[in-house]
């Protein structure tokens, strides 16, 4: 009897691992800081710290700071819940719990994450706040977020309300009105929640980091005038602007931070590079795009990746200037703390009338050389969509230069369709191109 012969063991497969994403020194750094906020709220507790929260837009984190507060931002919990696919599923809890579909995204996710154990983006809980310092910069869904939140845990609220730059500036009275309030309001409760008094040099101290931050991202973020830009202006300018659109403007470590970056972008520039993407270096530039609209969240690699797939650079945004118009001369003033509190919350974005947007987008298209305009248009976000069709045909007009829209939403990956928006994307590419090489017939022999 033959004894069979045993079969030689077949290795299998190792398991497809994905790709890496690679990320600038700079992103890395980012990323810590904001795990180490969540840590902070993390412990607030144990810690005996008080918990604020507010929104990015008028963010007052200077004085926050001040009273010793733990900072939470709903903005930031949303799209960062948003970026690890979570966010799915709060915005259906939040539905089924009587939210309405057209409501904003950021709105029912924050409020899906309640329902769901008050666990953060990280893993680690999030404290209940202790007060909700709502500063009203132009995006009315602010009030009705805050009015929930404060219904569900019943904390205090404190409102500063900024008048809208309906005429396209800002007037004297509009800050002696926020100044005001400051002082009459919203210092006063922060001292009786926080129970730390009020100290107007701490206060100076803090906005002397500032500026000194805010310096370095006006220049990492004005590097895309260079070409090759070493930086993409929407889908990276949104690593560069986490530590100072949030609970970092005002430290050591936001001035440590985009000192760094400002470092390595101008060495970049000085090797000729372009923008570092999740997939490495990024190849030839063959477009330079002026992108409005907030990105969408839930495919944030996927949407980037259409675009340096084809060569294409955003050199500029109008979302990374929604937490500060800091590249148009705005800078915190130690000299002038109260004062230039209000300032900066009168000149957020959101806060500006649509002429001064369609002003804006045009510099930065004349500024930045760029081949055109892309409108993102959010579907919940009314602050930003309201507007937005008006907006590119001004801007076409104005500039001569193509225009394009897409639609995505912000945290909900029910409204991402990423071969429709590849469509479009590629369409519009196609256009620009065109576009080039008509104007190029058109240009005198000697320059053509």
């Amino acid at each position: 009897m033959n004894t069979p012969t045993a079969k030689p063991a077949v290795a299998k497969p190792a398991a497809k691992r994905p790709p890496e994403v690679q990320k600038e020194d700079a992103m890395w750094m980012q990323k810590e800081l904001i795990n180490k906020n969540y840590m902070e709220l993390a412990t607030a507790r144990q810690q005996g710290r008080k918990v604020s929260a507010t929104f990015v837009p008028g963010n007052l984190n200077e004085l926050l700071m001040c009273f010793d507060f733990a900072r939470s931002l709903p903005e930031t919990n949303a799209l960062q819940n948003g970026m690890r696919k979570k966010s799915g599923k709060f915005i259906m809890d939040a539905e089924r719990d009587g939210h309405s579909e057209d409501v904003c995204t950021y709105v029912k996710s924050d409020l899906g994450m309640m329902q769901g154990g008050e666990i953060g983006p990280t893993g680690d809980p999030l404290p209940t706040p202790d007060v909700l310092l709502l500063s009203y910069t132009g995006c009315f869904t602010f009030m009705k977020w805050f009015e929930l939140i404060r219904h569900k845990y019943g904390c205090e609220t404190t409102m500063l309300h900024v008048p809208y730059q309906g005429e396209g500036k800002i007037a004297p009275n509009m800050r002696d009105y926020v100044v005001r309030q400051l002082k009459e309001n919203v210092i006063p409760t922060l001292e009786r929640v926080s129970g730390v008094k009020f100290d107007i040099d701490r206060l100076r101290q803090y906005m002397r980091e500032s500026a000194k931050a805010e310096d370095d991202l006006v220049a990492v973020l004005e590097s895309a005038k260079h070409r090759p830009s070493p930086i993409d202006g929407y889908f990276g300018a949104v690593y560069y602007i986490g530590p100072i659109f949030t609970a970092f403007r005002g430290t050591t470590e936001a001035t440590d931070y985009y000192r760094t970056l400002r470092a390595e972008i101008e060495q970049r520039i000085r090797d000729g590079k372009g923008p570092v993407t999740p997939d490495g270096e990024m190849g030839e530039e063959k477009y330079r795009i002026v992108v409005e609209g907030p990105p969408n969240w839930t495919s944030f690699r996927d949407f980037w990746k259409m675009f340096y797939d084809e060569g294409a650079v955003v050199v500029s945004s109008t979302y990374s200037k929604v937490g500060g118009l800091y590249d148009f001369g705005f800078r915190h003033d130690p000299d002038n703390p109260l004062e230039s509190l209000a300032e900066y919350c009168l000149g957020c974005y959101t806060n500006l009338n649509l002429p001064s947007r369609v002003d804006m987008i045009c510099k930065y298209i004349e500024e930045y050389q760029a081949d055109g305009l892309l409108i993102n248009s959010i579907k919940s976000c009314n602050s930003f969509s309201a507007g937005q069709l008006l907006i590119l045909r001004e801007v076409e007009k104005r500039t001569g230069k193509p225009a394009a829209f897409i639609e995505t939403d912000l945290v909900d990956p029910r409204y991402f369709s990423a071969a429709n928006v590849k469509n479009r994307l590629e369409s519009y590419f196609q256009m620009v191109k065109q576009k080039r090489s008509a104007a190029s017939l058109h240009l005198p022999e000697a320059m053509a």
